[in-house]
């Protein structure tokens, strides 16, 4: 009978510190999220040092990606940090960058036990900041609420294994699939809940993504006007194969508070790419093509988007744009508001001559959320 009371008591604190780590990473990964959209083209990490039950320090990936999580929590726990536990969103960096290894950082603070979400997949990292921190005496743990950690840092991943950001596509569509009404004409589809969520979405991307047609019929600003963050608006990114954007643009008239990278053919002309560069807008050359419709080389434009640090972009529009993101297999995610009335006959479709069903109904795609947002609907795929 004692040993039963015993094995039962030995069961119960097994399953209280599980109960713990969880709560204390589902923390870390909170935390990270505050870096979203800010960090590129560093990962946005979250990081907890706890000590007897009590967090001792918290912190996450600084804008511009320094410095990383893991030291600001430790500056915030101090000489308490000996002994404690470290939870953290992503493997430690073991290497020398811009600033010093974190791994060495946690060494030297005496942390005792790094409970890790994930292994970091760059190759200057990819289990070596485990390892060091093993080879130190600590004990790491890998893999609590790695699902979560993947999903964050998406846009991370993405870039280092297959050189280009993460995509998001955004799609507000009516019932019957339509974004504007005949002509084009602007419409209301969703109500203003959903476009606030929008907003924040823009927010944690690193950058947005339009065509000139978009650019040039609704004259769009692309930023963050969430009260207080319109410091978080990402980078304005324009897909112009002919440099047609107007310099009497809302986006050109900014483009030295928030970037503008307006992406065109090797072929456009200077002047038009001068006037841009002199009004603060950085014009981006990559390859045209011609089927299965004249424009940019979508690849090249995601890996030109990469190679300047962007790991999370966001499509926005129009339905051309998003048509032929979708056509090249090239969305990794989809976030489609469908709002309540329907516009008709003669509406825009959101995919343009492509289907909705090419992403609701394709086996490419699977549904990981829904959320109803007042009469309009959320739904999240991401590919398969």
């Amino acid at each position: 009978m004692i040993f039963r009371i015993l094995e039962d008591q030995h069961r119960q604190k097994f399953s209280d510190a599980k109960a713990d780590d969880l709560r204390y990473m589902q923390l870390a990964l909170t935390l990270g999220r505050r870096g979203q959209g800010r960090t590129w083209p560093n990962p946005a990490v979250g990081a907890v040092v706890v000590k007897d039950g009590v967090i001792i320090g918290r912190g996450w990936t600084q804008p511009g990606g320094r410095p990383h999580a893991e030291p600001v929590a430790l500056a915030q726990a101090g000489s308490a940090a000996k002994g404690a536990t470290l939870y953290v969103t992503l493997e430690p960096c073991s290497h020398f960058g811009k600033s010093p290894p974190c791994a060495d950082a946690i060494v030297a603070a005496g942390i005792a036990r790094v409970v890790a979400a994930i292994e970091d997949p760059n190759p200057d990292v990819a289990g070596q900041g485990h390892a060091r921190l093993r080879a130190a005496g600590i004990k790491v743990d890998v893999g609590l609420c790695s699902e979560e950690a993947a999903r964050d840092h998406a846009g991370h991943f993405r870039r280092i294994r297959d050189h280009r950001p993460h995509v998001v596509l955004k799609l507000a569509v009516s019932p019957d699939g339509k974004i504007a009404a005949a002509g084009h004409k602007p419409v209301a589809v969703t109500g203003q809940r959903v476009r606030s969520r929008v907003h924040l979405l823009r927010a944690q991307c690193d950058a947005i993504l339009v065509g000139i047609g978009t650019v040039k019929a609704d004259d769009p600003e692309l930023t963050c006007r969430l009260p207080g963050m319109a410091k978080r608006s990402p980078v304005r990114v324009v897909l112009d194969r002919a440099l047609r954007i107007s310099g009497n643009s809302k986006l050109v008239h900014s483009a030295r508070t928030v970037p503008l990278w307006v992406l065109t053919s090797d072929i456009a002309e200077a002047p038009a790419a001068m006037a841009l560069g002199a009004a603060g807008a950085q014009v981006l050359r990559v390859p045209a093509v011609t089927s299965p419709v004249p424009g940019l080389d979508l690849p090249a434009v995601l890996h030109s988007l990469g190679e300047k640090g962007i790991t999370k972009l966001m499509v926005e529009g129009g339905a051309k744009i998003a048509s032929s993101f979708v056509s090249a297999g090239l969305v990794d995610e989809v976030w489609l508001f469908q709002g309540a009335n329907a516009i008709g006959e003669g509406g825009v479709n959101a995919l343009d001559a492509l289907p909705l069903s090419a992403i609701t109904g394709s086996s490419d795609f699977k549904a990981r959320a829904s959320e109803e947002i007042e009469n309009d609907t959320l739904t999240i795929y991401e590919r398969t």
